[in-house]
């Protein structure tokens, strides 16, 4: 190393190199700013290791996997557990980038350091090697970074911030979405992809689109061949890095800009009022177990990083090998900097933490009481608008539906809802006052005046499980496929196949899982939380009956849109459903109170042996001095069962507006609210449901 002794610091107004190394000039970088970054006298490179007692930076011409320079941080470069270098001249465009950290190597401590690794820098905000799906690792392949130049030009579009009670979550995968020819779109299995769709997003009606893993993911990891079929790790849950978007879900090669597709995605759903959250996994990394491979925190920091047990192996919680050591410091640092990136950089609008109970473990593996890390999110001003979402279970057995601390920001997905409401809805009729309360808010989960009336996100079908058609179309999985011999996804489906297994020609059968499919769609809609629904079942779309189609990036796992004209009936029916919601503000919030004396929540008949269930909101706008009052109703009995209604003031009566048996109603829906009057008893048709208002 060349020392530059007095040199300036500043010169008109520019850095200026202090050191020379291995023919490079250099400087002390931005301490804070990690990952690395563009100057305009060249790039900062910024990492952190606590164990480790030296780091190189490794420059690599683009595509190369031989490093044209080695730069050794200089030992006076690092300021406590953090190197920080500025190296000047660097065309970002020409070079690829990662590290080597020296250091202690004992796996029985879980030291894990070895100069002879390549590591990916944690910030790395794009990875290399990445963006040709389903094209596998060539032989000594390792992950390089790519620094990336944020000047996308957001003009002065603003996130939507939408009410927690506006919000209709539509989960989706990226690739599946429009892969399949069906999609008619020309950039298919791509962010471009569900750009081109946002007309027919809009046209549904939902308010917020939740995308399943977009952090990068090497989708050939446990690539393998069962009965010639070529299976992936589809769906994505398996990180590399945290900060970079997955280039392989771009439509074009991004040089240098990765994620300005999903930029641009991002932008115009938000001009149309769609908010977009990410499906976040902060729970493991695809480094593994101890057999598992070492491309980056293992190389870093491997005891910090990781929750470890004596010996030196990984404890697993998340049933994927490995389980991050969210609550150590360093770790909460970087995953409340990868949320602000989203945030700042992508503007974000929410995030759905998978296997959230996770991250309210402690460094031993304890469950804790109050969760640095979940406070420190919660409270968060950069995050203070964004929504949070909690997967409040793992899979080492903790489960925290309702208990999942929240400091009043958290939501959770109730998984609570989807198997109370399933075994309800399916005909299990003595469930009655459990649905009652599930539809209610679960205020036995949430009290409304400690958690609002947004807690619930109300599910009954998402990514993980049977999609909403195959949930009365199978009594049992059918994952053979999947090449497991059927032993992987869930048992506990509580399904009905309406007395087939599988696909039919019977048409009693197929009218019959259509009208289970509009009742529960009724139920999401009319159930006071957020409801969210998986892509495709607004058509019904199957996926004949695989309930754990993680590694099926083919036709079982991708829309089929010619659904949509098929099952165009079902469709419209979720559409009436949606903008009735909308309509309807009494049905997700608390109103003023009713002139006509209602209370704003009245459940019809709740008692455990009723065969019929009912719902009914009351209230005033605060702009309108009219009452709204709306309701639905359940005969999930095998033969048609009597309601009574309640009793309204004189000169207002009861109207139906949706009939899900077509008895009343041959379209199933009808938009003219006074078009069919409703007597105080009237009968309702075996496994049917209604939807009414009061004028």
């Amino acid at each position: 190393m060349k020392s530059a002794g007095s040199v300036n610091f500043m010169d008109n107004g520019q850095l200026l190199p202090l050191d020379e190394v291995n023919g490079f000039q250099v400087r002390p970088g931005y301490y804070e700013l990690m990952g690395a970054s563009v100057l305009s006298c060249g790039v900062n490179f910024t990492v952190e290791t606590k164990e480790g007692t030296g780091v190189e930076l490794l420059l690599f011409h683009r595509k190369e996997n031989v490093p044209y320079a080695i730069i050794p941080f200089p030992k006076e470069y690092k300021i406590g557990c953090v190197y920080s270098m500025i190296v000047f001249g660097l065309d970002v465009e020409e070079f690829e980038y990662a590290y080597r950290v020296d250091g202690p190597y004992d796996p029985s401590k879980g030291l894990l350091f070895d100069k002879r690794n390549i590591l990916l820098d944690p910030y790395a905000r794009a990875v290399t090697g990445q963006s040709q799906w389903g094209v596998k690792d060539v032989p000594g392949h390792f992950y390089k970074a790519r620094v990336v130049k944020h000047n996308f030009d957001w003009g002065k579009d603003t996130n939507p911030l939408l009410p927690t009670e506006d919000v209709i979550i539509y989960e989706l995968h990226v690739r599946g979405f429009t892969k399949d020819p069906s999609s008619g779109v020309k950039a298919p299995g791509t962010f471009e992809g569900i750009k081109e769709k946002i007309p027919y997003l809009k046209e549904l009606g939902v308010t917020a689109v939740e995308l399943m893993p977009i952090f990068e993911f090497d989708e050939m990891q446990d690539a393998r061949t069962v009965d010639g079929h070529h299976l992936l790790d589809y769906w994505g849950y398996n990180p590399i890095s945290f900060f970079s978007p997955n280039t392989s879900y771009a439509s074009q090669i991004e040089y240098n800009r990765e994620g300005l597709e999903l930029k641009n995605l991002v932008k115009t759903l938000n001009q149309n009022g769609i908010e977009v959250y990410l499906d976040v996994v902060f729970n493991h990394t695809a480094e593994g177990n101890e057999n598992g491979p070492t491309f980056s925190f293992k190389g870093f920091d491997n005891r910090i990083y990781y929750i470890l047990m004596p010996g030196g192996y990984y404890y697993n919680f998340s049933g994927c090998g490995n389980t991050l050591n969210c609550n150590h410091p360093m770790v909460q640092k970087m995953i409340r900097d990868c949320l602000r990136y989203w945030t700042v950089e992508f503007h974000i609008d929410g995030f759905r933490f998978d296997l959230a109970s996770i991250l309210g473990r402690g460094q031993n593996g304890a469950p804790l009481s109050s969760p640095p890390i979940l406070e420190d999110l919660a409270g968060d001003p950069i995050l203070s608008d964004v929504k949070l979402i909690a997967e409040a279970w793992d899979a080492g057995g903790l489960y925290q539906v309702g208990s999942f601390p929240a400091w009043k920001r958290w939501a959770e997905w109730n998984g609570r809802y989807r198997d109370d409401m399933r075994d309800y809805l399916k005909g299990d009729f003595t469930k009655a006052g459990t649905a009652a309360l599930r539809m209610s808010g679960s205020p036995d989960l949430y009290p409304p005046a400690v958690r609002g009336t947004s807690a619930s996100v109300n599910f009954l079908n998402c990514h993980d499980g049977f999609t909403l058609y195959d949930m009365y179309a199978y009594n049992e999985k059918h994952n053979e496929e999947n090449g497991w011999n059927s032993t992987d996804g869930a048992n506990d489906n509580r399904s009905w196949n309406c007395g087939v297994e599988g696909e039919t020609d019977d048409p009693k059968v197929n009218a019959l899982r259509k009208m289970l499919c509009m009742n529960a769609m009724t139920a999401l809609m009319m159930s006071r939380g957020m409801p969210m629904f998986y892509a495709g079942d607004e058509f019904l779309n199957s996926q004949g009956g695989n309930n754990n189609a993680y590694c099926q990036d083919n036709e079982i796992s991708w829309l089929n849109w010619a659904d949509l004209e098929k099952n165009h009936e079902h469709f419209e029916y979720t559409k009436f459903m949606i903008r009735f919601r909308k309509a309807h503000k009494v049905i997700s919030r608390s109103g003023h109170p009713s002139v006509a004396g209602f209370p704003d929540l009245m459940v019809i008949r709740p008692g455990q042996t009723t065969k019929v269930m009912g719902i009914v909101y009351a209230g005033r706008d605060a702009y309108d001095s009219s009452d709204d009052i709306v309701g639905c109703a359940f005969n999930v009995f095998w033969e048609p069962q009597m309601l009574w209604m309640p009793s309204l003031p004189d000169g207002m009566r009861w109207y139906m507006t949706a009939d899900t048996s077509g008895t009343v109603i041959p379209t199933h829906f009808k938009e003219d609210y006074r078009a069919y009057p409703i007597d105080e008893t009237c009968v309702l048709p075996a496994r049917s449901a209604i939807v009414f208002i009061a004028k």
